[in-house]
Formats: structure tokens, sequence, C-alpha cells
């Protein structure tokens, strides 16, 4: 089982810091979100996670083991889904999971077959599988993204703003099942989102970005005081951080 760390991590674009000083650590079995406004940080750290940009200062860890990103034995254990996922727009549903489960070595995995028809099954998606992804809706290509990654099994899933990807309710209601399945079997699972409800049901801890710094990172029990409310208390918190915030 996985643990990620995170070490005085920081990302710049031009002149400007769009994360600073993130320190973090994300345990086996644990859902993490990643919450905060637009433009706070949290697709920087995600693609920082996933290696698909190097961060100016600081270090990632994947096992105690300090993360390079031509590194391919620690990449196949995690899998990043971005919030618009790259694929073979030309290949069908069918090609672009053939490809990946290949990348990934899983394609000869006993029951691999069987797991990725019921995926397409549940994800509503089997009656589409010859058909070009460049065809298909935006919801249907997150979906196909998220069969990829759940017949792969990483140890770590990455995703940015899997709940404001277009998937309609079935799409979204299997990958709330996948993800707290997988955290009971140790996986960690690290998504971005705006949606505070929505991190407050799922989520085992928070990580509240602001200004590219981490102002929150605990339990959700510990931002959400009044039991059934939920959203309501984490919207104040973005609210009082606003407030405070230059």
């Amino acid at each position: 089982m996985m643990e990620v760390r995170v070490q005085e991590l920081g990302k710049r674009y031009g002149g400007v810091w769009v994360l600073e000083n993130i320190n973090l650590q994300f345990s086996p079995g644990e859902i993490v979100a990643i919450l905060g406004p637009n433009g706070v940080g949290k697709t920087t750290l995600l693609r920082c996670l996933a290696g698909l940009v190097a961060p100016n200062r600081g270090q990632i860890f994947y096992d105690g083991i300090p993360f390079r990103r031509d590194d391919l034995t620690i990449r196949k254990r995690f899998f990043f889904v971005p919030d618009f996922p790259i694929l073979f727009w030309d290949q069908t549903i069918l090609r672009n999971l053939s490809i990946i489960l290949r990348l990934y070595e899983v394609s000869q995995r006993p029951g691999i077959v069987d797991r990725v028809a019921d995926l397409l099954h549940r994800f509503d998606l089997l009656q589409l599988i010859k058909m070009p992804v460049g065809r298909l809706s935006r919801g249907q290509i997150y979906k196909t993204a998220l069969t990829a990654l759940l017949a792969v099994d990483p140890e770590v899933w990455l995703l940015d703003e899997p709940f404001a990807s277009g998937m309609d309710p079935i799409g979204i209601r299997v990958f709330r099942e996948e993800a707290k399945e997988a955290a009971r079997r140790g996986r960690v699972i690290v998504y971005s989102t705006q949606i505070l409800e929505i991190a407050a049901q799922l989520s085992d801890r928070v990580c509240l970005l602001y200004n590219g710094e981490v102002q929150a990172f605990a339990p959700i029990e510990e931002l959400k005081p009044v039991e059934n409310v939920p959203e309501d208390q984490l919207a104040k918190i973005l609210v009082e951080l606003r407030e405070q915030k230059p």
C-alpha cells in the first residue's frame, strides 16, 4: 500500500507562485478532497503529483522514495484523470481501454475482461464501445477514463474535478461506490472539487487551499462542527479565508 508525502512544494508560473510551501501526507485507505475556489492551485497540485509539471522547489515522495518524473515504476502505481481526460480521440472506447491496460501491464490480469465489461455496463457505456472517443459527450469521455482507472486499480487515484466532469448521476454513483470500496482496500484517493457538500460526504480529510497555500488539512469532522449542515460550515470557512486574505 502506497503512502504519498509532499514536502515544501512550490510551483511558480512566471513571477507568480501558484503553490507555496505545501506540506501534505496521504495515507493508505484515505479519501482526500482538495477543496477551494477557482485559481487556488488545486489542479497544479494534482499535476505536480502526477508528474505532468515539475515543481520549482520541494519534493514529492511515493513510499518514501523521491519522485522523479521519468520513474515509470512509480508512475504505474498511480493514475491521473484530468478534468478533461487525455485519450486517443480517433480510437474507440474499447481500443483506448486496451491501450491503457497494456501500458499499465494489467491486460493479462486474471478477471480483467470481466471487470472491464462490468464497469462498462455500470457506466452505461457498453453500447458505445465501438464509437470513437472524439464523438462522445464530455461525461461519457470522463466515464471512459474512470473505467480505465478502475480496471487498472492503481494504488493512488488522482482526479481533477470528477464531480464537475459532466457525468450523469449513474456515473457519479458508480464513482462514489468504487472510491469507498477502493479506500477499504487501502487505496489512496485524492480529488479536487468546489462542491462543498460532496467533499463533506465523501472525504476522510479535506485539504483547503487558498492563495496557493494550505489553510487547513484535517478530518472532515473538524471542518463541519454543526451536524447535518456540512456544506454551510465549509462555505463559512471559505468566506472567512477570503475576508482574511488581501
